[in-house]
């Protein structure tokens, strides 16, 4: 009886320690990104509101049913200053841009005002609610299918969306360097994520320090691959517009692709990390006996059939990802010597190199260390009181 009293007191403590420290970093979060941003452009009298389609004055279907041209359509601003107004707008029949627009259809429009004067246009669909739903289904079927472990999963995910949108950029924002903002973040994200599915055990510390070398392996990688084939963040789509807000800003953009690189490896090098010190502990809990030796033997025979499985998860990723640069080589009948020097087929070649012998060095590096912690009788012994 005593013993469950203390258990439990334990368990309460640490609980409370846990929330403090939650608590903690999201009043850190709210005061970092207390930044006053530069304006880079002007923005004044200008807005995106919601609007409800009320008249399709002018449509531009043609007799083939496509578009060409532009839409004139009234609608009815249902936010922001012109709220209750009913405005004249055009929608331009673009890829990115504008709506096909019908009668009490939802849309957001683009407003310019100036004076007593709106001018109004279509900007895109109103699809906010259905990319929250999807959102809310991804999140409850984790949960549904996970019980308890999806929860956290689901918890997990929802962490790190707001590590990268209000801790890594901000930091990005601010001048710090890329990589070792990159760095911060993965880590903050790895002992977070692997805490909520494994709990407090030494597969979770085993997959924590396997997960943290790992990225820092890719990020090695791909740095010297960047420095021998002269690949940096400047040889990258957008540039001309990252160059303009470094001159603006503290932004520093050379640093950028690489740290991109930790981010995007972090995953897949955390599930490697997670099965293999997962396995290792539930072969050592069937025998306690096992020696270091035999324990990283079990790891390794498990982790060669993860790691091929998420190498080719990795290419495939970022193979999906240049896509469209792959049909147009193809279309336009590029010779060889073009396409293997090119920038963008040199960027993607690094990402996906890099993340997959990240992954592949994982699995003896967290083999190594799970058989090192379990077979540690005073590390095992602290780590199981779960103080």
């Amino acid at each position: 009886m005593l013993t469950k009293l203390f258990s439990d007191k334990s368990v309460v403590f640490r609980r409370i320690i846990i929330l403090l420290i939650c608590i903690g970093f999201f009043m850190f979060l709210r005061s970092f990104n207390n930044i006053d941003r530069i304006q880079l452009t002007n923005q004044n009298g200008t807005g995106y509101e919601k609007a409800v389609v009320q008249e399709v004055a002018r449509d531009n279907v043609q007799s083939d049913g496509s578009r060409i041209g532009s839409q004139k359509v009234k609608v009815r601003i249902l936010t922001g200053e012109l709220k209750g107004k009913a405005l004249d707008a055009t929608s331009t029949s673009g890829y990115l841009y504008g709506a096909d627009c019908k009668e009490n259809m939802k849309v957001i429009v683009s407003t310019s005002t100036s004076g007593e004067i709106s001018v109004v246009s279509v900007y895109s669909y109103y699809r906010a609610p259905i990319i929250y739903a999807f959102v809310a289904l991804f999140l409850l079927i984790i949960w549904a299918v996970g019980g308890k472990k999806g929860f956290k999963s689901a918890l997990g995910i929802v962490f790190t969306f707001i590590c990268i949108i209000f801790l890594f950029i901000p930091m990005l924002y601010k001048g710090y360097s890329p990589f070792l903002s990159a760095v911060i973040v993965d880590i903050i994200i790895t002992v977070v994520i692997i805490y909520l599915i494994g709990g407090f055990s030494i597969k979770t510390l085993a997959s924590i320090l396997g997960t943290v070398i790992g990225v820092m392996i890719a990020g090695g990688v791909a740095t010297g691959f960047g420095c021998l084939a002269h690949i940096n963040g400047y040889n990258v789509s957008a540039v001309e517009e990252l160059v303009f807000v470094a001159n603006n800003t503290n932004l520093k953009v050379g640093g950028i692709l690489f740290a991109g690189i930790l981010i995007a490896s972090l995953g897949a090098v955390m599930d490697v990390s997670i099965s293999v010190a997962s396995s290792i502990n539930e072969v050592y809990n069937t025998n306690p006996n096992l020696s270091r030796k035999e324990l990283f033997s079990s790891g390794m025979n498990v982790g060669r059939d993860i790691m091929g499985a998420n190498a080719n998860t990795l290419i495939l990723a970022y193979t999906g990802g240049a896509l469209n640069t792959l049909i147009l080589i193809y279309v336009y009948s590029m010779k060889y010597n073009q396409i293997i020097n090119m920038y963008s087929i040199g960027i993607e070649i690094m990402q996906g190199l890099s993340g997959t012998i990240a992954v592949i060095l994982t699995v003896p590096l967290v083999s190594f260390i799970a058989s090192e912690l379990l077979t540690s009788d005073k590390l095992k012994s602290a780590l199981r009181r779960k103080i």
